[in-house]
């Protein structure tokens, strides 16, 4: 503008001059005024409405009340081919003026903040948005919702695993918002919860129906070895394995399969669980409950072996109807075989009930009962008389002896100081093993008390008879020490006797003591046939001979000494020689004495 311009005095211009009409300061305001209501009031960074003016090739231009139009690519309008002018859309002020003065606009950025803010209104919400799936990525597919990229997880796409995350791309889905990420730009969802939602309200308004003893119809959906799970239409109920039937069953498969139809009756239900019980067995009468009066103590039954256990087997003698034969009852045998080598699964035996309770729904049965008692029989003690020779098998150890059985049902104790009549046997172990078979004597029978005692040194002549007679008192023998003591040592003597010697008798002529292993001479110095024990000693073969040979001096001595007192008249130093003399003939004899 010309300084010509500014300094015009406009309000002095005369209308006749026609440069245009005179306003007072009021009426300008005013007009000003209505010139600025007719733009609106606009921030950068925004979303407003605007009026679609008019369409070129490559531009659509938009009237959003701004002083200017702006401009927006039209291909940020391929979702609206029907586009046309005076149609109302929403766009993006990215500026109010570029550098050219122009009012920048755009429609995708109006659009994804949009989305976004539809986005939190739907996770504020709790609710459920449509998505187009993309394509598939690692881990999972990729939503398209309201042009935003979302994740969804693989572990999100179904309750059930999905294997094949293709056949969703391309199709539309309902998911839920799980977690935002604005600073990432980033969104998670899953369709499971809708899946897991519609799951839930299908229960509760099933589970709201129910009673206890409904009878339903459903469809095996999954086996387990508890269980069955059984889809009742919308909702899972579990049918436990001893809900199946009144009988044993191992796994549900032996009875049924999976996608079979059944019926089943409601055992019970938690509403705030949502589980249901249910039992097939109970659709039928309880066996306990129409039990035949056939089936009374002491009646015989026969039936199959079902499950065993440590302390013996269950037999079904009826469907639904178990008894228990105890290890016990099982033989006559005192010492049964494990019960797990002589009976199987599946075995068919033939019992006796011995005890019957309806109402606690128990019974035991006995297998032994059928056959005889072996100590009840009359010829048992003719059988088993003393002194009669016998076989049996070794059933069980103990440190004091064995136990013998000489057939089933009948043992007899094998003491261990009856084994042998000459080895020491300090366990029985070291002569036997269990399972051995041995050959044994009655020694004693009780039919009452049903015991036997046995013995297997009897079977020989008893050496000690003999052994009298060899190692008498005084006798000496050769034998090697073979053990030593803290009190003493073991010799072997001749016929692999064994005899004692104390420590004090251990000692050799040179002074030294005796070693494991070494073979000298012995003198017996004691010999008890009851006890059968033998002592000897080796000091007492070297000091017997010295004292001897002392003795036969000191009766020479004394006889010459004698003589010559008779002879002649004793001198001072006779005297002192037949004293030396006595203390020699007395410690001769009080050696002998000893002896």
């Amino acid at each position: 503008m010309n300084s010509t311009t500014e300094t015009f005095q406009w309000e002095s211009t005369s209308p006749t001059t026609q440069f245009g009409i005179t306003y007072t300061d009021q009426e300008k305001a005013a007009l000003a005024q209505s010139y600025e209501a007719t733009f609106t009031a606009m921030k950068e960074y925004e979303v407003v409405k605007g009026e679609v003016v008019a369409i070129s090739d490559r531009d659509v231009i938009i009237n959003i009340g701004f002083k200017s139009d702006g401009l927006v690519s039209r291909n940020e309008f391929r979702d609206l081919p029907d586009l046309k002018p005076g149609d109302e859309v929403e766009v993006y002020v990215e500026a109010q003026e570029d550098s050219k003065g122009q009012l920048v606009l755009s429609r995708k950025k109006a659009k994804l903040v949009r989305g976004w803010e539809k986005i939190q209104a739907t996770a504020d919400n709790d609710e459920f948005i449509e998505g187009l799936v993309k394509r598939r990525t690692k881990g999972g597919l990729i939503v398209d919702i309201y042009g935003i990229e979302a994740f969804l997880p693989g572990s999100q796409i179904d309750v059930k695993p999905v294997t094949d995350f293709d056949a969703y791309v391309g199709k539309s889905i309902d998911v839920a918002v799980v977690k935002i990420n604005h600073a990432n730009d980033n969104v998670v969802v899953s369709h499971n919860m809708l899946i897991e939602r519609s799951l839930e309200n299908k229960k509760s308004a099933i589970i709201g129906h129910l009673e206890r003893g409904q009878i339903l119809e459903g469809v095996i959906k999954n086996m387990t070895s508890f269980g069955v799970f059984i889809d009742l239409g919308g909702v899972d109920g579990l049918l436990h394995i001893t809900d199946i039937a009144w009988g044993r069953i191992g796994h549900p498969s032996e009875v049924l399969e999976n996608g079979q139809k059944v019926k089943v009756v409601v055992i019970d239900f938690n509403e705030d669980k949502k589980r249901i019980s249910l039992g097939m067995k109970q659709l039928e009468p309880n066996p306990w409950e129409v039990l035949p009066a056939t089936i009374e103590v002491g009646a015989k039954v026969k039936g199959k072996i079902v499950n065993i256990a440590d302390y013996g087997v269950f037999l079904e003698v009826m469907p639904g109807i178990e008894g228990l034969i105890h290890i016990s009852e099982m033989s006559w045998s005192q010492y049964p075989r494990n019960i797990r080598d002589i009976t199987k699964i599946g075995d068919e035996l033939e019992a006796e009930i011995l005890t019957l309770d309806r109402e606690e729904k128990k019974m035991s049965l006995g297998v032994k009962q059928l056959t005889r008692d072996p100590w009840a029989a009359s010829e048992l003690l003719a059988k088993y008389a003393v002194g009669t020779k016998h076989q049996g098998t070794v059933r069980n150890m103990t440190h004091f002896g064995i136990f013998v059985e000489l057939e089933e049902g009948i043992e007899g104790l094998l003491h261990v100081s009856d084994l042998s009549w000459t080895q020491k046997i300090n366990h029985p172990s070291e002569v036997l093993k269990t399972g051995d078979t041995v050959e044994t004597m009655i020694l004693e029978i009780d039919q009452e008390n049903k015991k036997l005692a046995l013995g297997r040194k009897q079977l020989g002549e008893n050496p000690w008879d003999k052994y009298e007679g060899i190692f008498r008192v005084g006798s000496v023998h050769q034998g090697t020490i073979s053990k030593k003591m803290d009190k003493g040592a073991l010799v072997l003597l001749p016929h692999d006797v064994e005899g004692f010697v104390p420590k004090r008798h251990m000692i050799k002529e040179d002074g030294q003591d005796v070693s494991t292993g070494e073979s000298l001479m012995w003198k017996v110095i004691e010999f008890s046939k009851v006890n059968k024990k033998i002592f000897v000693s080796h000091t007492a073969v070297f000091t017997e001979a010295k004292g001897h040979s002392d003795a036969s001096k000191a009766n020479q001595h004394s006889r010459a000494v004698s003589n010559a007192v008779v002879e002649e008249k004793s001198t001072l130093g006779d005297l002192e020689a037949l004293a030396s003399l006595k203390e020699k003939i007395d410690a001769a004899g009080e050696s002998a004495e000893r002896k």
